[in-house]
């Protein structure tokens, strides 16, 4: 499956996603922080994020004591990773066809990645691969349930509309627009039975599940994500196979 269309499309806004990244509180990853480094946890052994950007999330893996390798298919976000001391190690590298060895990692982060990739069954895959029998992998995305509609108004009650049905995978496109700095997503929505299905096939069993809410003081722009969850996070693990 071809997957060019997705390294090109984050090739072409890297520079826009270095700096709406690194702008401190400028979208929801700064109200969510706190909680997903509390859901990893404290570690020492060694860490992989695969689709790493421009790193942000290696730092809050390094902070934590992981010992950190960085990984993505776009040259541009790897060095501006590099630039930041984000990781220990990196690699420009498709997450469906990583340099490394069978076995390798104690943890696996896939932060934004499965919605940004074509063929996530593959990559899903590939991640197993380079997981040790005892690893976890942490997956972020946003809500499936979310993607699949849309608020009415930027009101915090606004009603929330489904067009369309759920049940469908389809390509995304968007832009942002906040505090002067513009970003453009896109990528793949699905329903939650697709991940679950990749997850099984590839010999993982899911032991955790959290639908955050946002930290309080609750910044306008993320007020509906108290009444339906913007991120639904997953833990897994390797399983037998029987």
């Amino acid at each position: 499956m071809n997957t060019q269309l997705d390294t090109t499309h984050w090739s072409n806004v890297a520079a826009q996603w270095i700096a709406w990244a690194r702008t401190p509180g400028h979208d929801a990853f700064w109200a969510y922080r706190a909680f997903m480094v509390d859901f990893v946890g404290q570690g020492s052994g060694q860490a992989l994020e695969a689709g790493c950007g421009e790193g942000r999330v290696c730092r809050e893996l390094k902070q934590l004591g992981y010992q950190v390798t960085a990984t993505d298919a776009v040259v541009e976000l790897v060095e501006a990773a590099r630039q930041m001391d984000s990781a220990h190690n990196y690699a420009t590298a498709d997450s469906r066809n990583l340099p490394f060895e069978d076995g390798q990692f104690d943890l696996v982060v896939a932060y934004n990645l499965l919605m940004d990739v074509q063929d996530m069954p593959a990559v899903v895959k590939e991640l197993r691969r380079v997981m040790k029998s005892t690893a976890t992998l942490f997956v972020s995305l946003v809500h499936p349930f979310r993607d699949c509609g849309q608020f009415t108004s930027s009101e915090p009650d606004a009603p929330f509309v489904v067009s369309g049905t759920y049940f469908d995978r389809r390509r995304f496109e968007g832009q942002e627009k906040r505090g002067g700095l513009m970003m453009h997503f896109a990528g793949w929505s699905q329903p939650l039975e697709d991940y679950v299905t990749a997850f099984e096939k590839a010999g993982l069993g899911i032991t955790s599940l959290r639908e955050p809410i946002p930290a309080q003081p609750v910044e306008d722009f993320l007020k509906q994500a108290l009444r339906l969850p913007l991120f639904l996070w997953l833990k897994a693990r390797p399983v037998v196979l029987i």
